[in-house]
């Protein structure tokens, strides 16, 4: 299956654009930048999941939980990201493409009103024009439309039929909105070919028939399609401002998931960048700003203020006297579901803008359905107006037949979204986001949601259950999953992060040079509907003014590739090994007098590297047996932080004229922060010259490091580098076979590379005595 996402090991030493995070903001932003010439690069914290690859059980679904808590951090990068807070919790999406793999796709703008709010800068307030072609540019792009009721394969659903009786109660009018589905089999105009919808209502545990237009479908391979370079696995924890007085990049600090990095506790790695875009969502943005303020970055003291979750509210109408169908249907056969937000209850235009609310209704995608039946079962009460017989009835069948019969199957589920205050904080705690907004589930909106949650349930006749933490014994707490604000858009670093176009308020009036923010964190008012559309123009609003800041403009013209884009990557082995020793700048010829001398001088120098074999079947037939390395060096003589890798070329037992030895070879550019680079070449020796020495042969690396960009240089450095034993055993630990689609093959790439790896030492150690 092709992927977006590149190796690690070809993150590059610098970038014209670098872009923190793949939701919204940062594919709009790779997609438009890259179109106007930019070498763009997007480090994403997720990874990447294709359709057909998303969670469709329980156990794959648990598999995909990310949680924060306020007292313990989270152990994966999963899909489902939780950040649990005292007064308020957030859920999110984390993976190529951010929130869009797990959202409902709606796509709405909110009241004309809402931007008359003067915490909008003026430059939006007093030309709407400029958003607005924001708009269609995003329109054109998530391809949104309304469910297609009526035409063939899309019947009138039992959810959205019970909408229409709420609105009648609630006496607003009904609707179907835009929502980013594909309703029609086709290739899009990025080259991806997209399914129509099956009516599953498992979208936001993620689409597995390629009919959503999350980010994936359309910004992100459009943004590949020009050359920008996507990576997954990258987990950003601050940013560095250029050197005071210069024009030099800034430095983005980072670590990786999945290569046992942390076993041997390396340092972060980097890359440099002239214009660094920050878009990792509301939480995420928010904390590595905080995080890069902690370390001295000038910003705002607005920042982490204004943190809103949207006004959301969920509930739910329980046991109803009609079906509903609310539930996804996985690889359960039953009636069609629709997307997970077909309709909606449209209550907004009031005389008061705070009063109104946009009542939509959604669907409990299939893998976690069998929890929610078990929970609902366990919330619900009596409601002496209904039938008694009737509700313990198809609550008993729920309970036996499982969610898609009796109580559960006719369960509307609610999402409404509305204006709360928008005054909650993100700070950093133990340097981890943290939340707070006292009282917030006390404000009046509140009440005026859940009475309006209550009218609609009552029409349907059924059981009203409310946000299960929103009651007097939690405190009124809230979930939301449209977290906003933060780093919210301002007139002047007095009441902004960030100016109309995203740029990063570095004094009062000035911003810093090449640093901006594009997410959901920028909105700095409540939207009361959901944000995407919002924020996707807002970016496509600020890409243009970003590029014409460096003389350049972007082509939208569509230039639809002959083959969908990505590469397919064949099965590989990875590892990640340290080495340490000692180098010195005072021995350009000798390797063992520099090891003696660097010891005697305190100049030490280990490396952390991860190194992958790419296709083993090719690796083991090419006689330099390549495969790739990226990673950090160490070496004070040389800088005063560690160094990044790049160009790493890892060869494993290539021959050396004499047939009796062999080498591994170590080839590599290191990067320091102060933008110098080195070049350092290591080779460890395999031969049967004295006996069997295994040990030593396959753990002492004899190194190279060259003042200059490849081996052409002139020598700085010489020395050695050694395994440890502890180190050893720790390397074996991360050895695992990546890119494999089964156990099996996994099991079979692990094989094939131990045979090829035991058979060249026996050619070297035993061959002559066999």
């Amino acid at each position: 299956m092709k992927q977006l996402a590149l190796p690690l090991s070809d993150i590059k030493p610098f970038y014209d654009v670098l872009i923190i995070g793949s939701g919204y903001g940062g594919s709009i932003a790779a997609s438009r930048l890259s179109r106007a010439g930019f070498r763009v690069g997007l480090l994403e914290k997720g990874k990447e999941f294709q359709p057909g690859q998303y969670p469709s059980d329980l156990a794959a679904a648990g598999e995909e939980m990310q949680v924060h808590a306020p007292d313990k951090p989270a152990e994966t990068n999963g899909l489902y990201e939780f950040h649990f807070g005292a007064d308020i919790s957030v859920f999110k999406g984390c993976g190529l493409g951010g929130t869009s793999l797990v959202n409902a796709n709606v796509s709405i703008k909110p009241e004309e009103r809402v931007f008359e709010n003067p915490r909008w800068p003026k430059a939006i307030r007093d030309d709407m024009d400029s958003l607005n072609l924001g708009y269609e540019r995003a329109r054109s792009m998530l391809s949104p439309s309304p469910y297609p009721e009526g035409a063939e394969g899309y019947p009138e659903l039992a959810k959205a039929r019970a909408m229409k009786t709420s609105a009648g109660a609630l006496g607003f009018p009904f609707r179907y909105p835009d929502i980013n589905v594909t309703f029609a089999d086709h290739v899009n105009t990025a080259g991806v070919p997209q399914s129509a919808c099956t009516n599953c209502g498992d979208c936001v545990t993620g689409c597995n028939h390629g009919a959503k237009n999350t980010l994936l479908m359309n910004y992100l391979p459009d943004a590949y399609n020009h050359g920008a370079e996507i990576f997954c696995g990258v987990a950003v924890s601050h940013i560095v401002p250029p050197a005071a007085g210069t024009a030099d990049a800034w430095t983005v600090y980072y670590d990786v998931f999945n290569t046992g990095r942390d076993l041997f506790h390396a340092p972060p790695l980097f890359t440099r960048a002239r214009v660094v875009i920050v878009s990792a969502g509301t939480l995420g943005s928010t904390e590595i700003l905080l995080r890069s303020r902690e370390k001295g970055l000038q910003l705002s003291d607005t920042l982490g203020t204004h943190f809103t979750g949207n006004g959301d509210v969920l509930g739910f109408s329980y046991n109803c006297k009609e079906p509903i169908n609310g539930i996804g249907l996985g690889n359960h056969e039953g009636e069609p579901v629709g997307p997970c937000i077909t309709s909606l209850v449209d209550m907004r235009h009031r005389e008061v803008l705070t009063d109104g609310m946009t009542f939509e209704e959604g669907s409990i995608p299939a893998p976690i359905a069998s929890v929610v039946n078990t929970a609902m079962l366990g919330l619900a009460g009596l409601d002496p107006r209904h039938d008694w017989f009737r509700e313990k009835k198809q609550e008993a069948i729920s309970l036996l037949e499982g969610p898609y019969k009796g109580a559960t199957n006719r369960m509307q589920t609610y999402l409404v979204m509305t204006h709360d205050d928008g005054n909650g904080t993100m700070t950093l705690r133990d340097n981890r986001l943290a939340i707070s907004w006292p009282g917030v589930g006390q404000q009046p909106i509140f009440q005026k949601v859940n009475d309006a949650l209550k009218t609609s349930t009552e029409a349907l006749q059924g059981e009203f259950i409310r946000d299960v933490v929103w009651n007097k014994f939690f405190h009124y707490e809230l979930v939301t999953v449209h977290p906003l604000g933060g780093c919210c858009m301002g007139e002047d670093a007095e009441t902004g992060v960030t100016d109309h176009s995203g740029g990063v308020f570095k004094t009062e009036k000035d911003t810093w040079p090449g640093l901006y923010v594009l997410d959901g964190s920028v909105v700095p008012v409540p939207l009361g509907t959901n944000p995407l559309f919002t924020i996707s123009a807002l970016a496509e609003r600020a890409a243009p003014m970003i590029a014409a800041r460096y003389g350049r403009s972007i082509d939208y013209t569509d230039h639809p590739p002959q083959t969908p884009p990505g590469v397919e990557y064949p099965v590989a082995v990875q590892f990640t090994e340290t080495m340490k020793g000692f180098v010195s700048t005072g021995e350009k010829t000798d390797f063992q007098a520099g090891y003696d001398k660097g010891k005697a001088d305190g100049s030490a120098c280990l490396f952390t590297l991860t190194v992958r074999t790419g296709d083993i079947s090719k690796m083991a037939a090419d006689p330099a047996h390549p495969g790739t390395m990226s990673g950090t060096l160490t070496a004070p003589a040389l800088s005063d932080q560690p160094m990044t890798i790049s160009g790493g070329v890892f060869n494993l037992f290539e021959a050396d004229p004499d047939p009796a030895h062999l080498k591994m070879k170590y080839q590599m550019q290191l990067h320091t922060h102060e933008g110098r680079t080195f070049f350092f070449y290591g080779y460890k020796e395999v031969d049967d010259d004295q006996g069997l020495r295994l040990w030593k042969d396959t753990t002492v690396l004899y190194s190279t490091i060259y003042d200059g960009t490849d081996a052409g240089a002139p020598v700085l450095a010489k020395g050695i580098l050694k395994i440890a034993p502890v180190d050893f055993a720790l390397q074996m630990t991360t050895m695992e076979v990546v890119h494999a689609s089964s156990l099996g093959e996994k099991a079979r790439a692990m094989t094939a590379f131990s045979r090829f790896f035991a058979g060249k030492l026996a050619d070297i150690y035993f061959k002559k005595w066999l």
